[in-house]
């Protein structure tokens, strides 16, 4: 038998014997968090004008989801353009509310893993220093002057090209404005408190979702509430870190953090990785393909009674 064979089959066994209930707990979880968000996205929009259904903006969310697992960062558009086709919100302004939702989310990981690293400093610092960061930073910082000269002359070239075109110039300044409308909403929110609330509140049912994973694990149900709070801030990282060869960062620093921080057997911990994040894919897949079913035909309907 292969060696790949052999992890497959590990796999297998560890899906086998993981606790049903916990993953199906986790689910419910992850689509609570969906449903949150979806409300805390309708809310920024209100104060532009627009006030989407709820149940649109919940499966505009889902069919963005969707297309991220094909195309990264893809759905924060296609979101915008299916809420479009459902409920004739501007794309531009609803893009500006997911950009704010953006650097919200940005303020509550980065003080997610201020408290991460507050509770567990030396494991995770002494597990920084074994990442495998690349030494050449000349090279780096090559590739960061080459890429800013091309994007000051990107930059100029398409401001030359819209002054020469009057129409396109016209339509890229009213993008502008109604992405700078979404923009400002945050600061034009009722009850800003409640925005607040379902911030907070997305963020501790994504902490509750990995503790109801390590729960399904006898490999890593005894690990605790630090462990949980290590495995947000080593996903952090992997975001970030320059791996080589161009493999997945979160499914090797995930492993790698679990073996480092927690003694845990790697096979255990590639295990819970693969498997952690491809039930996370397959909750996305499963509503996201059935809101784009749900998005088709309330437009082909909607088109009949237009």
């Amino acid at each position: 038998m292969s060696n790949g064979e052999n992890k497959l089959e590990y796999l297998k066994h560890t899906w086998n014997t993981a606790n049903k209930s916990w993953l199906l707990a986790m689910a419910v979880i992850a689509m609570m968090s969906h449903l949150v968000r979806a409300e805390r996205w309708r809310m920024l929009m209100k104060p532009a004008g627009y006030h989407p259904k709820f149940s649109n903006a919940f499966l505009s969310l889902m069919v963005g989801y969707l297309v991220n697992l094909v195309i990264p960062r893809g759905g924060e558009v296609s979101r915008c353009y299916n809420l479009f086709k459902l409920d004739k919100t501007p794309i531009e302004t609803s893009f500006g509310t997911v950009v704010v939702e953006r650097i919200v989310d940005m303020i509550c990981l980065l003080a997610l893993v201020a408290i991460c690293f507050f509770v567990e400093a030396d494991k995770l610092f002494a597990f920084i220093d074994t990442l495998p960061f690349s030494s050449s930073n000349s090279s780096k910082f090559l590739l960061l002057i080459f890429l800013s000269i091309g994007g000051v002359m990107l930059f100029i070239l398409g401001w030359w090209i819209l002054k020469k075109n009057k129409k396109l110039f016209e339509r890229v300044m009213q993008f502008w404005k109604g992405f700078k409308d979404g923009l400002l909403t945050i600061f034009q929110l009722k009850n800003k408190g409640l925005f607040i609330v379902y911030s907070l509140l997305i963020w501790f049912l994504y902490f509750v979702m990995s503790y109801t994973v390590m729960m399904a694990f006898s490999s890593t149900s005894e690990l605790g509430f630090h462990a949980v709070l290590s495995l947000f801030a080593i996903g952090s990282i992997a975001m970030a870190a320059p791996l080589p060869g161009g493999t997945g960062a979160y499914h090797v620093l995930v492993p790698q953090g679990l073996v480092f921080l927690y003694s845990l057997p790697l096979s255990d911990a590639v295990a819970f990785t693969f498997i952690f994040h491809g039930w996370q894919t397959f909750i996305v897949i499963v509503a996201g393909a059935v809101s784009l079913l749900i998005t088709s035909y309330r437009v082909k309907k909607k088109s009949k009674v237009d």
